[in-house]
């Protein structure tokens, strides 16, 4: 599944040697198709600290700021983000900076007292290949809240929305 295929991927380069963060390699330009990401982004240590409306509130208001990427469909859980995005501009920013920028945004304006650190330092990131379907990686990430017994639809789910909506041509 591509949760499995994540956390195998996180995990693999936390363990591989010398590693100190995942890399990030810039969305391949295809001619006549929007360049779309699947992002992951943990709190640090796992904290379940996400599932809540003034968070969910914060978080739309900071990928609207960090205006360089685009936010489609995504899904907040409550220790770590799912969503999907695409660049801006041409050329576009680095998606490193971008997240990078979000996550501050939103620590400086979190409003809930804390201890320690909210983000994990790193976070995931994939582009869909041009023969994917946005439409069907989608569908599967929306399940989460379900697999994880949050809710049983996941239509249910209130911490899941659309900012963007971000252009795919689905393969035939």
């Amino acid at each position: 599944t591509l949760l499995d295929y994540e956390k195998s991927m996180i995990q693999s380069f936390n363990d591989g040697p010398g590693r100190k963060s995942l890399p990030h390699l810039p969305p391949i330009q295809y001619q006549n198709q929007s360049s779309i990401l699947f992002v992951t982004v943990c709190t640090k240590d796992r904290q379940p600290l996400l599932n809540k409306s003034a968070i969910h509130k914060l978080l739309r208001e900071c990928w609207i700021e960090a205006d360089s990427w685009l936010v489609g469909r995504y899904v907040i859980m409550p220790d770590h983000i799912h969503l999907f995005c695409a660049p801006a501009t041409f050329p576009s920013q680095s998606i490193q900076v971008w997240v990078k920028y979000w996550k501050s945004l939103t620590s400086c304006h979190w409003p809930f007292p804390r201890g320690k650190s909210i983000w994990q330092k790193g976070f995931f990131d994939r582009q869909l290949r041009h023969q994917e379907s946005y439409h069907k990686k989608w569908n599967y990430v929306i399940e989460n809240p379900v697999r994880a017994g949050l809710v049983s639809n996941a239509e249910d789910w209130p911490f899941q929305g659309e900012i963007d909506v971000l252009r795919s041509h689905e393969p035939a």
